[in-house]
């Protein structure tokens, strides 16, 4: 039996800001229970749901020096869909009312996390070959592993992989902070350990000392070893590019699926979806009050507004745009001046262009449902999920190739009769609207064709079981097998 960990600052069903907590909570579950035991490590947040927190039964607690202090350890636990699921309790850290507050104090207590982890495996009698860590939250794993932790024999020989889900994200402050939050010695704050451009890095850390590391797509992991992508450790990714794989993330085809799902109107599949897709359509249209029109191209956008997502693009053609034969349907909340942005088309093209600018999981799978291409022109994307669940439900991405988005997304080929969807590669705002106004031709010209890229679309399977085939090939090369 492979003995796996998983240590994350979230998984679903527990808790979620992002992709990460879907990798989490949702990939373990894909493994061959009879080779492999995955259990997930995460923190007890006072934010979590009631009814969770209602389900967890106390094992044990205990106490762990961390730098100049003597910390509580409570340990809880969960069985949830056959995986065991183990929840590091101290209020003193995980009490505010979100995962993360930014700052000093996120580094304190992702540092409690970290070392926490390694601290419970012998309470909890369970003896990893691998633990599998995620983003910087969990960047001081391998280093304490390499660290305090030798001492004892338990933990001899663990095998430890840092997967990275956005390289923005890193987990840096000065070192003398570090130093004392931690209680690492001198020895680790060194340009070739932890130390990056004066400060102290959590992910450096991380992937310095790791066995393996991943990140989300193939593209992404070359991408991150240039400057552009690299946001300042592309050296060090070169450094360890005999280490570096990508593999895509899935999506769970059980909650993303158009011929079960409770939230659309009309439910369908690859045989149906020719009658019964526009329905979802109209009744999309009904609900946000735009012009009833099955005939009309429909443009859906789910995403958090940022620059990262292409929005500044969208932005520069929103009027040019908006005098195509299409309809336009935003959900999602991020920076004002794109919240105000579409606020403002939506008052101007009302009845053509529909803002909604909140969250809503529901409304979500409508516009998946009801869309014909969805936009998705980001700068820089290490996954991208919105993309896997258009294709799943025949909605055509149009995407700029970068990261996940060009590693999914096959553009359409009318010569050869490929592809899933459209690309566009530089990131122009031009660009991007001569490729939505080849889309619209294909749409309103040439159904036939649309017709059979829907269908390839929905063929395509970016399932949470293709990812954990390579997921296991990588385990069974690190331990040995």
């Amino acid at each position: 039996m492979k003995n796996i960990v998983y240590a994350t600052s979230e998984a679903v069903p527990f808790i979620k800001t992002g992709g990460l907590a879907d990798v989490a909570g949702s990939l373990p579950k894909c493994f061959d229970k009879n080779y492999f035991d995955i259990r997930v490590i995460l923190p007890k947040y006072a934010c979590m749901k009631q009814e969770w927190k209602d389900k967890m039964e106390y094992v044990t607690h205990f106490y762990m020096d961390l730098g100049y202090k003597n910390c509580y350890v409570g340990i809880l636990h969960i069985e949830y869909e056959g995986i065991h699921f183990y929840f590091i309790d101290n209020e003193y850290y995980f009490s505010g009312p979100q995962p993360y507050d930014g700052g000093t104090w996120d580094l304190e207590k992702f540092a409690y996390f970290s070392k926490a982890v390694l601290s419970v495996l012998p309470v909890i009698g369970f003896q990893p070959q691998i633990i599998h860590c995620h983003d910087w939250q969990t960047g001081l794993v391998p280093v304490y592993l390499h660290d305090s932790f030798q001492q004892n024999p338990f933990f001899w020989g663990i095998k430890t992989i840092m997967t990275i889900h956005n390289l923005k994200f890193q987990g840096v402050w000065d070192v003398k902070t570090i130093k004392s939050i931690t209680g690492l010695s001198d020895y680790y704050f060194t340009p070739d350990k932890m130390e990056a451009y004066k400060d102290a890095n959590y992910l450096k850390g991380g992937i310095v000392f790791a066995d393996a590391i991943t990140t989300v797509s193939n593209t992404y992991a070359e991408e991150i070893k240039t400057p552009f992508y690299g946001e300042g450790l592309d050296g060090l990714l070169r450094a360890r590019t005999n280490s570096l794989r990508g593999i895509v993330n899935g999506i769970d085809y059980d909650d993303f699926n158009p011929a079960t799902d409770p939230h659309i109107e009309a439910r369908y599949d690859a045989v149906t979806f020719r009658k019964e897709k526009v329905k979802n359509k109209l009744a999309l249209q009904r609900d946000l009050g735009l012009n009833q029109d099955e005939n009309v191209m429909m443009i859906g956008m789910v995403s958090r507004l940022t620059d990262q997502k292409g929005f500044d693009l969208i932005a520069y053609v929103m009027d040019e745009l908006c005098q195509d034969a299409v309809q336009i349907v935003v959900l999602g909340t991020g920076e004002e001046r794109y919240e105000n942005m579409f606020r403002h088309f939506d008052w101007k093209y009302h009845g053509k262009v529909s803002a909604q600018i909140y969250y809503d999981e529901p409304l979500s799978h409508k516009i998946y449902a009801a869309s014909d291409v969805f936009l998705m022109p980001s700068l820089f994307e290490p996954c991208g999920l919105s993309q896997l669940m258009s294709l799943r439900y025949g909605t055509l991405p149009i995407v700029r190739e970068t990261g996940g988005l060009k590693d999914t997304v096959q553009p359409f080929n009318e010569y050869e009769g490929t592809g899933t969807g459209f690309s566009f590669s530089n990131y122009n705002a031009h660009e991007m609207l001569s490729m939505i106004r080849y889309a619209e031709k294909i749409f309103y010209d040439r159904k036939r064709d649309w017709n059979k890229m829907v269908d390839r679309a929905m063929a395509a399977d970016f399932s949470w079981h293709n990812s954990a085939s390579q997921y296991e090939e990588m385990y069974n090369w690190l331990i040995g097998e």
